[in-house]
């Protein structure tokens, strides 16, 4: 693995190139197809931030996705542990990413999922009255339900309901979220981002 350092508006001695390097082959471990880490150092000027004085972008060129952090701190070496603290924890996302995909539990996208569903059938003689919901023409009383589930709500953190979503391999998960007791929607988004729906209960 090769590590390119470069520095805007300061000086990297051979002593940090060394450490940096050092530091990076630790990443391997989580990503044997890592070919090249760019590792960027800039200096703040700013003297209202001097808890933010350095900042590290890290820089991970493989034969998947790139993949990048960065973090400031006062100095280079506090910078660069953050940094490499969020890089690993992406590249251990990507990796089991990877397995989740390459194995058998691969997630069935919503349309997938409908593709199979038969649509009702309806005989010549019936007339089905149409009414407009919006953009959408309905026939007969409403919209199709095709499938109805009632689950017993137990409150749950949004990484608990991270990690049900995963177990179960769909691309949403609906909980009770334990902080705020708001019905909550988490659901998968491209890439390895998440979102969280909640609904704000009237009364």
């Amino acid at each position: 693995m090769d590590v390119v350092v470069s520095a805007r508006q300061c000086e990297v001695t051979e002593r940090f190139r060394s450490h940096v390097e050092e530091k990076l082959s630790r990443l391997e471990k989580h990503d044997q197809r890592i070919i090249r880490v760019q590792v960027e150092v800039s200096n703040e000027r700013n003297p209202r931030q001097a808890d933010r004085a350095v900042r590290v972008e890290l820089t991970a060129f493989s034969k998947g996705p790139v993949i990048r952090a960065e973090a400031a701190a006062e100095d280079k070496m506090g910078a660069l542990d953050l940094a490499m603290d969020k890089m690993a924890s992406q590249l251990r996302k990507a990796a089991d990413r990877r397995r989740v995909h390459r194995g058998r539990h691969t997630p069935v996208s919503v349309g997938q999922a409908l593709a199979n569903v038969a649509a009702p059938v309806v005989e010549e003689d019936d007339v089905v009255p149409e009414r407009q919901v919006g953009p959408i023409t309905v026939s007969g009383d409403g919209p199709l339900v095709v499938r109805e589930k009632t689950h017993p709500a137990v409150s749950m953190t949004l990484d608990q309901a991270l990690y049900e979503m995963e177990l179960v391999g769909h691309d949403f998960y609906l909980f009770v979220d334990k902080e705020s007791e708001r019905p909550s929607v988490v659901y998968r988004r491209k890439g390895y981002d998440y979102g969280v729906i909640s609904l704000d209960l009237m009364s």
